[in-house]
C-alpha cells in the first residue's frame, strides 16, 4: 500500500526532472543559435554593403524571397583594395524560388566581346573591370554580362585568389575528383601535381586546380567545370549545420578579400532557400564556344549568334524575364554581327 502511494510522487519527480532537462536542452539551443546569428551578423556585415544599383533592364527591385534573381560570382586576380583588377572566373547564377531551380552559367575569360564604355572596343570579357573607371569595375562587368546574356544580374559577390584560398582553409579543405594528370604552379611559385582520383585539397592546392586550363584537352570549358565544382562543394559546406557554426571564423579568414552586394537580411533566406533547392534541379548551362586569335587581342574565345541566343533564352526562362525586343538585333550565322543592345560577335574559325 505504502508503494503505491510514493508512486505518483516519483512520477511528478521524473517529470520535473524531464522538464528541467528540455529546459537547459532549449536554452542551449537559444543561445547556440544566438551566438552562430550573432557571429553571421558580425560577419556579413564586414563585407556587405557594396550596393549593387536596381539593373536597368528591371522596372523595379526583386525580392529574393519570392522573385527569380541572379547572382554574378566574381573572381578577380585584385590585391588589396586596388581597382586594376581583371576577372579570373565570371559564373552567373539563375535562381528561381518557386520552383526551387538554379541554373548556372560559366562565362568564358577570354570570350570575345564589346567592351562597355570604351566607345565601341572589342576585347576579352574579363577587360570589362580595368576599363570600367567610368562606372566602375564592379558595374562595368555587370554591363558587359547584362548586355551578353539579355539577363539583368541583380546580385554579386566577388573574391580574389587569397580570399579564395583563405575560405578553402577555414573550411578545412575541399574533396575534388580529378579526372586526368596535369600540373599547375601555385600564387606563391610551388609546382602542384595532379594525379587522378578523389583528392582532399588546401586553399593554395585548390586555386591551382580551378586555375589550370592550358594542359585541359577541352580548354576553357574543362576549366569552368572544375570551377563550378569547387565553388558548389564550397556553398555546400557553408550551408551546412557545421558550417553555419563556423561561419563567422570563416568569413573572418577570408577578410578584406572578399565582399558583395546583398543585404544582411537577405542572408538568412538565401541560405534556407539553397538549402530546400534539390541537387537534381541544380543545373550547369554549358555556353559553345570556338577558338580564334584576333589581332591586338590574342587568343579569345567566339559565341556564335545561334549558340547565344540558346543560352539567352534558357535563362529568360528560368527568370520569366521576357523583355520586348528592341528591333536593333542584325545577326548573320557567319562572320561578325551587331546583337541586342550593340553587342557585337566574330564569327570566329
Amino acid at each position: 500500500m505504502a508503494d503505491q502511494i510514493k508512486s505518483p510522487v516519483k512520477k511528478k519527480k521524473g517529470k520535473r526532472i524531464f522538464l528541467t532537462l528540455l529546459s537547459i536542452v532549449i536554452l542551449v539551443c537559444v543561445a547556440l543559435g544566438f551566438s552562430v546569428a550573432w557571429q553571421m551578423w558580425g560577419a556579413l556585415a564586414a563585407n556587405s554593403g557594396k550596393k549593387l544599383p536596381k539593373s536597368d533592364m528591371r522596372t523595379k527591385q526583386v525580392e529574393m524571397k519570392k522573385d527569380p534573381f541572379t547572382v554574378l560570382l566574381i573572381g578577380t586576380d585584385q590585391r588589396g583594395h586596388s581597382k586594376d583588377w581583371r576577372t579570373d572566373v565570371l559564373i552567373l547564377a539563375a535562381v528561381n524560388p518557386e520552383n526551387k531551380s538554379v541554373k548556372v552559367v560559366s562565362i568564358p575569360r577570354d570570350l570575345y566581346v564589346t567592351i562597355p564604355n570604351t566607345n565601341g572596343m572589342k576585347g576579352k570579357i574579363n577587360w570589362s573591370a580595368a576599363y570600367g573607371t567610368k562606372v566602375g569595375p564592379v558595374e562595368n562587368t555587370r554591363e558587359a554580362i547584362e548586355n551578353l546574356l539579355q539577363v539583368p544580374v541583380d546580385s554579386y559577390a566577388k573574391i580574389n585568389f587569397q580570399g579564395f584560398e583563405n575560405i578553402v582553409d577555414a573550411l578545412g579543405g575541399v574533396d575534388v575528383n580529378v579526372k586526368f594528370p596535369f600540373h599547375q604552379r601555385a600564387i606563391g611559385g610551388k609546382m602542384v601535381y595532379f594525379e587522378p582520383g578523389k583528392h582532399h585539397l588546401n586553399g593554395a592546392e585548390a586555386l591551382a586546380y580551378v586555375r589550370m586550363r592550358h594542359q585541359d584537352p577541352r580548354g576553357d570549358l574543362g576549366r569552368n567545370e572544375r570551377q563550378r565544382e569547387v565553388i558548389a562543394t564550397l556553398i555546400d559546406q557553408i550551408a551546412s549545420t557545421n558550417g553555419l557554426l563556423n561561419f563567422g571564423d570563416v568569413m573572418k579568414a577570408v577578410g578584406n578579400n572578399f565582399e558583395m552586394s546583398f543585404n544582411l537580411s537577405d542572408i538568412p533566406g538565401l541560405i534556407n532557400l539553397y538549402r530546400t533547392i534539390p541537387k537534381e534541379n541544380i543545373e550547369t548551362v554549358e555556353m559553345k564556344v570556338t577558338f580564334d586569335r584576333i589581332p591586338g587581342v590574342g587568343d579569345v574565345d567566339i559565341l556564335h549568334s545561334s549558340e547565344r541566343q540558346r543560352v539567352i533564352t534558357i535563362l529568360q526562362d528560368q527568370l520569366n524575364f521576357h523583355p520586348e525586343p528592341d528591333g536593333n538585333a542584325a545577326i548573320d550565322s557567319e562572320g561578325s554581327h551587331t546583337g541586342v543592345n550593340g553587342t557585337e560577335e566574330s564569327g570566329g574559325k
